[in-house]
């Protein structure tokens, strides 16, 4: 999947047993990449919009649903998540 926005920033580390990677847009997209190490099969792919942020085209089209969240540091996050299927 391709985002028509300018990347701002990435970021990759693991925590345990759990790698992670996070894209940062311009626009307020934010897209993380879980995995376990020990487990390939357990995978997943979330995406975050900020406040305000309408749902990106890209996104529209996948018919995603996305939850609202409120947090102290971040204000109202709109977030949803996938489990990623198949081998890539």
């Amino acid at each position: 999947m391709v985002f028509f926005t300018t990347l701002l920033e990435t970021s990759r580390f693991q925590v345990e047993n759990i790698k992670w990677a996070f894209v940062f847009y311009e626009d307020g997209l934010a897209v993380n990449v879980m995995y376990m190490v020990d487990d390939p099969k357990k995978r997943a792919v979330g995406f975050k919009l900020s406040e305000g942020m309408e749902v990106p085209k890209e996104l529209e089209e996948k018919k995603f649903k996305f939850a609202r969240q409120k947090s102290k540091l971040a204000g109202t996050i709109r977030g949803t998540f996938f489990v990623i299927k198949g081998e890539y």
